[in-house]
């Protein structure tokens, strides 16, 4: 089983919002493997909208994307560009 993971930095203003964690989790459901996202001590899933939504991650805040199972990395590769891009 593979295992990617992936530090990223919240750099849009108005933070993880609705929009930007609707697109993260459309993405992250089209992977067979299990995604979490931590910020601090909390982890969610990151197939759950509503658990995205939950970590409240503002600007500057940094968030972990992991992934474990047989497309991790591919799963880790496209959320990271997810959230670069629509994060922003």
């Amino acid at each position: 089983m593979e295992y990617h993971k992936v530090k990223i930095i919240i750099k849009n203003n108005s933070g993880l919002h609705a929009r930007p964690c609707s697109a993260f989790v459309k993405t992250a459901n089209s992977f067979e493997s299990k995604i979490k996202v931590k910020k601090g001590e909390n982890s969610v899933d990151g197939k759950s909208i509503i658990g995205l939504m939950t970590l409240a991650a503002a600007f500057g805040d940094r968030i972990t994307i992991e992934a474990s199972g047989p497309d991790a990395k591919k799963a880790v590769t496209a959320l990271e560009k997810i959230a670069i891009t629509s994060f922003d």
